[in-house]
């Protein structure tokens, strides 16, 4: 069975309309190492407005969750988990860590953030083939 996942652990930070939006990109194995990640990177970001996140996990991709973590429904952590999909990423976990820069940017500005942020993190990070062998 092959599957694609990143090539390496990324992290990219972009600015728009005063919002730093921090996206760490990372390789895990199973769903307590996805949530591992999400939990260390809430506690290195632990001021952060939002640590919003989505993963994939498994050969057969079964595993999927994302989180809003405070911004309205649907608007961070499902974009997210989308680009991840679009992309067939299995085994990665992503967080967008965003400190609120004093200017609302409505539903439509915040799926484009967040989307557009983890899709230039997964472009720079790489994708790998990953290929199982059954004996």
């Amino acid at each position: 069975m092959m599957f694609l996942t990143i090539l390496r652990d990324w992290y990219k930070e972009i600015i728009i309309d005063k919002s730093r939006f921090i996206c760490t990109l990372r390789k895990v194995s199973d769903e307590e190492s996805a949530q591992a990640f999400i939990k260390e990177m809430k506690k290195e970001y632990w001021d952060a407005t939002h640590n919003c996140s989505a993963y994939i996990v498994g050969e057969a991709a079964e595993y999927q969750r994302s989180s809003d973590d405070g911004e309205p429904s649907g608007t961070a952590g499902l974009p997210m988990l989308e680009v991840l999909r679009k992309n067939n990423l299995h085994n990665v976990a992503v967080v967008v860590t965003r400190y609120f820069g004093g200017i609302k940017l409505g539903a439509g500005g915040l799926i484009r953030a967040y989307a557009g942020c983890t899709a230039e993190t997964v472009k720079e990070a790489g994708l790998a083939k990953r290929v199982l062998f059954g004996y």
